[in-house]
């Protein structure tokens, strides 16, 4: 009997190990997805505020209104849906992992893009959502009798918006790639 219970500490170790082990193997991928779909985040926001929105304010008030139609209905498609919520889950994910991994400032870099991204997301929920809606109860363009009042009330409140959205989203990737990076760095020891 006495052997056996000599035997379960070890047990308890080798599994404490292999868990520890198995959280610390899926930390760099989960860190570098989040890495990832933040930058896309980052990096869409970016588009529109230096290409798209630029580009439709040099049109006229019927064009952008229609333009930014089609574009807020297309953009609801499963694969910027998985990198939208991507982003705020990956990096949750890598929080946690490294927090139970021990890893403090790889943590509070995780955390704090964690809460960046989030940020971005109420933002979003906000201002940027309530006004595509309203943008598409405007109705079909060729029903719209005065596209320069429904561009006044969704241009410019939109575009700020959307310029501090990619000031959030990129401020989380940065913090997710510092994350990566002590992480690596603690990994390489």
């Amino acid at each position: 009997m006495s052997a056996a219970l000599g035997t379960a500490p070890v047990r308890d170790l080798a599994a404490a190990t292999a868990a520890t082990t198995t959280v610390s193997r899926a930390i760099g991928p989960v860190l570098a997805t989040a890495t990832v779909a933040t930058g896309l985040m980052s990096g869409l926001f970016f588009a529109f505020d230096v290409a798209v929105m630029p580009g439709l304010a040099a049109g006229d008030d019927r064009t952008f209104v229609t333009a930014m139609q089609h574009i807020n209905a297309s953009i609801l498609n499963p694969v910027f849906g998985a990198v939208f919520v991507g982003a705020l889950a990956m990096p949750a994910v890598g929080t946690w992992l490294l927090h139970r991994s021990g890893r403090r400032a790889a943590t509070l870099w995780a955390a704090v893009a964690t809460l960046l991204y989030f940020a971005a997301l109420v933002l979003t929920s906000a201002v940027n959502v309530p006004l595509n809606d309203r943008l598409a109860a405007a109705g079909d363009p060729a029903a719209i009798t005065d596209f320069a009042a429904v561009r006044e009330a969704f241009a410019q409140t939109w575009t700020t918006a959307n310029i501090a959205r990619t000031v959030l989203c990129t401020a989380a990737a940065v913090a997710l790639t510092r994350a990566l990076l002590l992480h690596r760095g603690s990994s390489a020891r």
